[in-house]
Formats: C-alpha cells, sequence, structure tokens
C-alpha cells in the first residue's frame, strides 16, 4: 500500500517528534483523520472502505514502518469500528459509523486496568442501572492507547457476577461494553504514563466517575462481552502487523546505512542480512495467513502472527544495532525508536505471555 509521499513524511517526522515529547503530534493526527485511512474497517454502506482483516492488517503495518504510535492508534479505532459493524443497533450504526468513517470520530478501547490481569478476568470497574434505566458507570482504566485525543471510548465494565466458566480466555461472563463519548463529564483521560516505546500514542489513564450512559450506548448484550472480546481474535486483524511495519523500517534503515558505508559488497555483511530478510518475510507471511483467515483456527493463527512477528521485530532491531556499531548508539538514532516499539507489541493486548497462555491451553494434558 503506497501513500502520498507528503502524508508519508508528515507521518515519519511525527514519529521524531513525539519520541522526544512523549506525546502525540497534532499535525500528524490532523493528518491521519484527514487521510481517508480511518474508513478501511467500515462498511460501504455507511461511507467506509468495506475491507477486511487483510485490508486493516496491510495498512497497519504500512502505517508502522513510519509512525508506529499512529498505527497503534489506528489499530484500535479499526477494532472499534469492526465491533460497532458487527454488534451495534442500526442506530449505533447510522450515528457512529459514518464519522469513524471520516474520521470526525477517532475511537480508542478501554479495557485495562491494574489488578485486571492480561486475560482482562478480574475487572474492577462497574456500571450499575439506574431506576430511569441509564448506567453509571465508575472506575479507572489504565494503558488506554489514544486516551485525551479519541472522541469515542470502547469501555469494559463489569455489570454483574461472573458465572461458573473454565477460567480461560480474554474478559469472562458478567462484563459489559459501552461506547461513552469523550464529551461525558464522568470521564477523565490521564496522559501522566511516560512510556518508553509507541510515545506518540496518547496511552494513559481513564477514570470514570459517576460516567452516566444510557443502555442506548451499551454494545451488545448484557453481561456477554466475552463474545464479543472472543469475536476480535477471530477476526484476523493482528498487532502482529505493527511489528511487521516496524521490522521492515529497521531493516530498511540497516541496509541504508550499509549501502552508505560500502557494506553491501562485503560477503559476510549481505550473509547477515539475509536471515534478518527472511524474518520480516517470515512474520509478513504469518501476518498475512491471519488476515486471510485461512486456516481451520483463524483465532489461533492471529495469536501465533502476534507472537511471531514481536519477536521478529525485537531480533531484527538488535540484530541491526549490533551491525550498526557507533552509528546506533546515540540518542537520535531512528533505531533505537524502533527497537523500543517492537517491545511495546510485545506488552499489548493480548500480551505475549498471555497469547502463549491461550494457545498452551488448547493442548490437553
Amino acid at each position: 500500500m503506497d501513500l502520498d509521499p507528503r502524508l508519508a513524511r508528515t507521518f515519519r517526522e511525527a514519529a521524531i517528534t513525539s519520541a522526544v515529547s512523549g506525546r502525540p503530534d497534532p499535525g500528524a493526527l490532523a493528518a491521519l483523520r484527514a487521510s481517508g485511512l480511518l474508513a478501511t474497517a467500515v462498511p460501504r454502506e455507511y461511507g467506509g472502505a468495506g475491507g477486511d482483516a487483510s485490508d486493516v492488517n496491510r495498512v497497519v503495518e504500512r502505517l508502522a514502518g513510519l509512525n508506529a504510535s499512529l498505527a497503534i492508534m489506528a489499530f484500535q479505532h479499526f477494532a472499534v469500528s469492526s465491533r460497532i459493524a458487527e454488534w451495534g443497533t442500526e442506530e449505533q450504526k447510522g450515528k457512529l459509523l459514518p464519522a469513524l468513517a471520516d474520521g470526525s470520530c477517532l475511537a480508542a478501547s478501554a479495557w485495562s486496568e491494574q489488578g485486571a490481569g492480561a486475560a482482562k478476568r478480574n475487572v474492577s470497574s462497574t456500571a450499575v442501572r439506574g431506576a430511569d434505566g441509564t448506567w453509571v458507570l465508575d472506575g479507572a482504566k489504565s494503558f488506554t492507547t489514544t486516551a485525551s485525543v479519541a472522541d469515542l471510548y470502547l469501555v469494559l465494565v463489569r455489570t454483574g457476577p461472573p458465572q461458573d466458566d473454565p477460567g480461560s480466555g480474554y474478559g469472562t461472563s458478567g462484563q459489559t461494553f459501552f461506547l461513552v463519548d469523550a464529551c461525558n463529564p464522568g470521564l477523565v483521560p490521564d496522559l501522566s504514563l511516560d512510556l518508553v516505546g509507541m510515545r506518540g500514542s496518547a496511552t494513559g489513564f481513564v477514570t470514570m466517575r459517576e460516567c452516566v450512559v444510557g443502555d442506548t450506548d451499551r454494545l451488545g448484550p448484557e453481561g456477554h462481552a466475552a463474545r464479543i472480546i472472543a469475536g476480535v481474535r477471530e477476526s484476523g486483524a493482528t498487532l502482529g502487523a505493527v511489528a511487521v511495519g516496524v521490522a521492515q523500517a529497521a531493516f530498511e534503515l540497516l541496509v541504508a546505512h550499509q549501502r552508505k558505508r560500502g557494506g553491501l559488497a562485503s560477503p559476510v555483511v549481505r550473509d547477515r542480512l539475509v536471515p534478518l530478510a527472511t524474518r520480516v518475510e517470515s512474520a509478513r507471511a504469518m501476518v498475512e495467513r491471519a488476515g486471510a483467515r485461512s486456516s481451520s483456527d483463524p483465532g489461533m493463527t492471529t495469536l501465533h502472527s502476534k507472537l511471531h512477528a514481536s519477536e521478529a521485530a525485537e531480533t531484527v532491531c538488535l540484530e541491526a544495532a549490533r551491525m550498526l556499531g557507533s552509528a546506533g548508539y546515540t540518542v537520535a538514532s531512528e533505531l533505537n525508536r524502533l527497537l523500543a516499539d517492537a517491545r511495546a507489541v510485545a506488552l499489548m493486548g493480548p500480551t505475549n505471555d498471555l497469547c502463549r497462555e491461550l494457545v498452551a491451553s488448547t493442548w490437553p494434558n
């Protein structure tokens, strides 16, 4: 997928700026909103591009090669768009999807919270239904990407006690999703987190204090958020696409450096480059397979793609750093940002540890 050169330059320059400031770049965010890319996962009948998981993965990979922070923000936007398209009421779809497509509404997911665990099974944020049918949300979410710059949040809360379940998977019964407008006075974002990687992703906290929403803002059946979460993995859209974009950018940086120094004339250098190129291509192939949903178990392929691609990205970045030598051992080196971003992918939900747990849970004793 090709981007307009000026847009690509804007995104790349913003990545450099945000790596220093630790804040999202307003110009890059405005350019992303106006680019038309945010329409990727919205059905055509609502003004979108009607893209599938393969299209989402390709867009995310391309963005990640320029600006991983923007890529993860776009990924979350696509995830929310897809969930609304799949589970939303006709009213929700008619109101929200056109705005999500044209970029006037930027969406974020607020699922994680301290103490909930990687699998989001111990969520303490609550929603209590009032006598008038409205809900009051209270609690705090952590590591929410696009916090403070999003217009819409998909919030995971507890609406009832969990029922008996096997204790594996992501989420649990008794949990419900709500769509909360950023203008709601009961929702307060906080960007006090100072992350090492993805520093321009506006990842922070979101606090809900007597946050009142209507039952029309509920997404999907009450108490059955786990069903929606399961569908996310089955969709084939994968954070592995972010890792592939980062790995490709690191490899291209290394090749450009070696070419400039005349290193490509050396058989030794070329021999060390080949396995790195192979890692990038194998990670891309795994991500493409996840997006195509061609396997007998698409959800498992999505987990494998995230694991493989994120580990490949870290390996490529580390080996590139070794080959760059002192040229990469400076604060200004772009490779250091790419390495930090590659490490961040492994910690994003589902974290690599949880991915391994979910894969291992399929094997009988």
